[in-house]
């Protein structure tokens, strides 16, 4: 790992002032003070703003939210965010066991693909109600989207959802038809990470509520299959093991639940984000233009918040 070249992508990314005794000064790009404020330790991988108090246990952060893709890409050639032996202290602190066995798991047999040109006219009632819910041919192909229309599975929609591996590790199953249970779930564990393949832990995480939200929110938007994330999940030691930034887009009515995992997150050092979904029932019944702004507008949640919230939600 060179020492230099990483100093020279911190100064690309952040305006240089000067160094002392191997720490560099640089003007914060977090309160944006007018004198250079922030501390960087390149080779303890460490920064801290004298003034408005922004640090952390890696630089990949702040080349990761104020670089652009050159300085990235530059980045993550020469670093590694993990090596064996942390992996070993995550494996401890989750009392997680790998076993390097993947748990098999089919799509239903009557599974038909929406993403082929070739439909039977069977489809034509999955692909209607898939339309009244805004979702386009792109977004078909995007997640790979099927339907059943016969079978235990029959009248719902699938989405399939792939391992790192690009195994099926789930799917969900929602029904067009009007059935009392609109949802039902494979034989497996919910203890995956949905459609992990196509996750980049070095971009910033959406987690949501249910597979529509993820949908609507777009790339690198993980659906939690529910409004809690455990602590033991495989998401979380997921979004642990890679320092990934998270954005919480929550249904409106989950604000207690947002700062439970928003504070299990922080503990671990996890920069945390909070979107904005009041006046909507949640993210999948937004309109675009109206969550791209909230995306953009989205507030950090600092330990100090996450304090004052639970304090308010509780009504102490």
């Amino acid at each position: 790992m060179s020492f230099e070249a990483k100093l020279e992508i911190v100064k690309d990314v952040l305006r240089f002032s000067h160094s002392s005794q191997g720490e560099c000064l640089f003007y914060c790009p977090y309160c944006e003070h007018h004198n250079p404020k922030m501390s960087v330790n390149v080779e303890k991988n460490v920064y801290k703003c004298w003034v408005c108090d922004a640090r952390g246990m890696d630089i990949w952060r702040v080349i990761r939210r104020f670089g652009d893709s050159q300085d990235k890409r530059k980045w993550r050639a020469i670093a590694s965010n993990i090596d064996a032996s942390e992996q070993n202290i995550y494996d401890l602190l989750f009392g997680i066991v790998e076993t390097g066995e993947i748990e098999h798991l089919s799509l239903p047999e009557e599974f038909v693909s929406l993403v082929n040109r070739s439909l039977p006219p069977s489809a034509a009632p999955a692909l209607r109600y898939l339309r009244s819910r805004g979702i386009t041919r792109q977004d078909i192909v995007q997640w790979k989207m099927g339907f059943c229309s016969r079978g235990e599975f029959g009248g719902r929609v699938i989405f399939p959802s792939f391992a790192a591996t690009g195994e099926v590790n789930y799917y969900v199953a929602r029904s067009y038809t009007g059935d009392w249970m609109k949802y039902k779930n494979p034989p497996t564990s919910k203890n995956v990470v949905f459609n992990e393949i196509f996750v980049d832990w070095r971009e910033k995480v959406f987690l949501v509520e249910g597979i529509f939200d993820a949908v609507a929110t777009g790339t690198n938007s993980v659906p939690i299959l529910g409004s809690t994330l455990s602590e033991h999940s495989n998401l979380f030691r997921k979004l642990i093991e890679n320092d990934s930034a998270v954005y919480l887009a929550l249904d409106n009515d989950a604000e207690k639940k947002t700062m439970k995992i928003a504070s299990s997150l922080s503990r671990h050092g996890i920069e945390v984000f909070k979107v904005d979904t009041s006046g909507y029932d949640d993210v999948a019944t937004m309109p675009k233009k109206i969550l791209d702004k909230r995306i953009k507008d989205a507030t950090m949640i600092t330990s100090e918040d996450v304090l004052r919230r639970t304090i308010r939600t509780i009504g102490v």
